[in-house]
């Protein structure tokens, strides 16, 4: 408790933005109030001194709670709480009161300055209100989340990615070990490196569509998405969070219906399922007539901005016309499939890595110099090349195509529209057939 000299109290009430109030200890009446109390209140002059806190003051009920709080504004420097001004309208306003003693003229007093938090506590609803629509978009509206920690090699399961693949709440023990252990061992390799590629910084997004055994043994086709959220102080990636959702019935049904035909609708050219099957069927050929095999994956640069200035309508031309483009540069012998979206998957036998950078850088050259009219002022079309050879990038199909699928990502991210080459592999003990094409076999283009 301290003497407040008179001209502080006067410059208190005169310059306060916030209402103040002052109150006589004893019964809680309101003594005298500034302008901006009258505001907050609805109250006219005269009208205050008929208020005690009793009747202002909707959190503070009774005599004995007002001696009790009045007890405790005298043996400490301050009270403070947050509560509701009762308006003269008979609305409600959200105040943050603190309250002090002080002696004037020999009398005691209690000083309380109002503040209305009103926005603050519309601001403070509305961002719980969005917290909870985050946090049911996060864990309703997708089937499961997951929270990697790199350091530790932990991972959280959501209880929604728990219950997508059998198990109960206490169960999947929170390792990575626990999802690694769980794909499809034709698909583990191919996932494995696309999150090692995001993580290493050479892909924007982690994005793989794969295989996921559940509990009884079945395996779920998801469409897994994550991205890097957290980095250590040496700017290395400490966290990764994502979200898998089940398209195990979509999965089926584009299935089916690769089953009806080979081809793609739209370019004409062979589909990926073809591509998968010729693909192998190369491989074992080129093996037994002890020649190479090349592989060549192109991707358009930035089409999405094509689909999304233009319509899927030009989107769709540019396709056919770098489809056809393409197909007319590769020899009778060779393959080209639409890989999926913009992807495009060439196959030559009897190639070897020179030649098929030449191809490439061909192709790339021919497709840049296409003139779109429907794309006038949009700057040319360009494509990101990867190639690799069997056996010098790989000696299975799903290794060769991993490789040139990451060098056309090495591509992209080198400035794109540029042919980039898969890294060599340890060659077998034996190896049965050359490293480089055929001699004397001619390459048309």
């Amino acid at each position: 408790m301290h003497a407040l000299p008179l001209p502080i109290y006067e410059t208190v009430f005169r310059e306060l933005p916030d209402a103040v109030f002052l109150i006589d200890p004893e019964t809680s009446n309101i003594l005298d109030c500034n302008d901006a109390a009258l505001t907050q209140v609805g109250l006219a002059r005269h009208e205050i001194v008929q208020h005690s806190v009793l009747s202002l003051q909707r959190d503070v009920v009774g005599v004995e709670q007002w001696s009790s709080i009045a007890q405790v504004i005298r043996e400490s420097k301050g009270y403070y709480f947050v509560g509701q001004h009762r308006h003269k309208s008979g609305a409600e306003v959200p105040v943050e009161v603190h309250t002090s003693c002080f002696m004037r003229e020999g009398r005691e007093l209690f000083l309380s300055i109002a503040r209305d938090i009103t926005q603050r506590v519309a601001s403070e609803r509305d961002l719980a209100n969005r917290e909870a629509l985050l946090s049911y978009a996060l864990t309703e509206a997708s089937d499961g989340l997951w929270d990697w920690n790199l350091a530790t090699n932990e991972v959280f399961f959501s209880p929604q990615l728990k219950r997508m693949l059998g198990y109960g709440p206490q169960e999947m023990p929170p390792q990575l070990q626990t999802w690694e252990s769980n794909i499809h061992p034709d698909d583990a390799p191919w996932v494995q490196l696309v999150l090692r590629e995001h993580v290493e910084g050479l892909r924007e997004r982690y994005d793989a569509e794969y295989r996921l055994r559940n509990r009884n043994g079945h395996y779920l086709w998801v469409h897994d998405r994550g991205r890097v959220c957290e980095r250590d102080a040496d700017r290395k990636p400490s966290r990764l969070v994502g979200m898998v959702e089940n398209i195990t019935d979509r999965k089926n049904a584009e299935l089916a219906l690769q089953e009806l035909a080979a081809h793609d609708m739209l370019t004409g050219l062979l589909n990926r399922r073809e591509c998968e099957r010729v693909l192998r069927q190369q491989i074992d050929l080129c093996r037994r007539l002890e020649i190479c095999l090349g592989l060549c994956i192109f991707d358009l640069d930035r089409f999405k901005s094509v689909n999304d200035r233009f319509g899927h309508a030009v989107g769709d031309k540019v396709l056919h016309g770098v489809a056809q483009l393409a197909k007319s540069q590769i020899r009778s012998t060779d393959y080209l499939f639409r890989w999926g979206g913009e992807e495009f998957l060439m196959l030559c036998p009897g190639i070897g890595l020179h030649d098929l950078v030449i191809l490439a850088d061909q192709i790339r050259h021919k497709i840049e110099q296409l003139s779109w009219p429907e794309l006038e002022h949009e700057g040319p079309i360009t494509c990101s090349f990867g190639v690799a050879v069997c056996p010098d990038h790989g000696h299975t199909a799903d290794a060769l195509f991993m490789s040139a699928d990451s060098a056309m990502y090495r591509a992209k991210a080198n400035g794109r529209n540029r042919v980039e080459c898969g890294a060599p592999v340890k060659p077998p003990s034996q190896v049965p057939y050359p490293r480089s094409e055929v001699p004397g076999r001619p390459m048309i283009y």
